[in-house]
């Protein structure tokens, strides 16, 4: 079982996008070294404590930084881009770094309906996303010299797709079309369960891949003692709550009192979504990603974490690297 990091290349507060940029270029080469197995970045927009709007832009700054690790979007909201130019995309990265790009999709617009309505200016309001999906992986697949349309690059480079999902519609899609699917546990999971169940159950063999492969997202905050990573888990508590109360900003500062921040109502909806989380000591740590692993039983986890301060966010990760060898040793 592999283990990989999802950055949403955060904006603390005091701190530019230029600055995140950087940030996650050294945390990538960090991961690199620490046996992570994919480096994703994802596609959000109008939040100004997320600098990865540009995805594949920024994927291609940090492939270049790196040398072995995967890179890929977890993921690209295919419904806001024509497929033909996410192949192209895709297909340059693949073109320019070899073998260890990855393509996630989701089918949500990245933001808010303000987004949508911007992204989506002139197109439909029809879901056309399986079809989408088909005819991206076309672009990506062997040419076909009958075909009008071809991806230059693209055509021919076979960049692994991903489904990414929170709901019963991604996994049924992905069975469908036999592609590994990725669960965003790490902020909405109340579907998990059933997700995960449906995808291996109704699963149909592809070209490219013989057998299901789930990925479990995770949160992680990790830190020398509970005490100080349950600080740290403050900056995104708040942050995901702004989120919620429509007044999302850069990633906050952490707190020693959230509930005098938040209101106790409000922290008990955030922890709720925010309950696919290890967060601790070390010790505690790999205890809490032991039991996820054991319960829902991935192929692969990717670990997340929003932290604002760039040396604990790092350390987090070596914890969190530590831990899941453990976990795997233990298994």
């Amino acid at each position: 079982m592999k283990y990989s990091i999802l950055d949403l290349c955060p904006v603390p507060e005091g701190s530019t996008a230029a600055d995140a940029m950087r940030h996650s270029a050294d945390l990538a080469q960090h991961a690199e070294g620490l046996g992570y197995h994919r480096y994703w970045m994802a596609e959000h927009h109008n939040m100004p404590g997320i600098a990865s709007a540009a995805t594949s832009v920024l994927l291609g700054h940090v492939a270049g930084k790196t040398k072995t690790i995967r890179v890929g979007a977890g993921g690209i909201m295919l419904p806001n881009h024509a497929p033909l130019s996410i192949a192209e995309q895709f297909g340059t990265l693949a073109t320019l770094y070899g073998d260890r790009i990855d393509l996630g999709l989701g089918r949500a617009p990245g933001g808010d309906h303000a987004v949508w309505q911007a992204m989506r200016r002139g197109r439909t309001g029809e879901d056309n996303f399986p079809a989408e999906v088909a005819e991206l992986m076309r672009y990506l697949s062997d040419a076909d010299p009958r075909a009008p349309v071809q991806a230059h690059p693209g055509q021919g480079t076979h960049v692994p797709v991903w489904i990414l999902g929170s709901s019963l519609y991604g996994a049924q899609l992905a069975a469908h079309f036999g592609l590994p699917y990725a669960f965003a546990s790490h902020f909405a999971p109340d579907a998990l369960e059933d997700a995960s169940t449906i995808y291996r159950r109704d699963f149909k063999p592809s070209a490219t891949l013989s057998a299901p492969k789930f990925m479990l997202a995770v949160n992680v905050v990790a830190a020398e003692t509970d005490g100080e990573a349950e600080y740290l888990r403050t900056s995104v508590q708040q942050a995901f709550a702004r989120l919620r109360s429509g007044t999302p900003g850069k990633l906050p500062a952490p707190v020693r009192d959230i509930d005098a921040q938040i209101g106790p109502a409000l922290r008990r909806g955030v922890d709720e979504a925010l309950r696919i989380s290890a967060v601790g000591s070390p010790e505690t740590v790999e205890r809490q990603l032991a039991a996820l692993v054991a319960k829902y039983r991935p192929d692969e986890v990717i670990l997340t974490g929003q932290i604002h301060n760039h040396t604990a966010r790092k350390r987090s990760f070596t914890i969190a690297a530590q831990a899941m060898q453990g976990v795997l040793i233990a298994a």
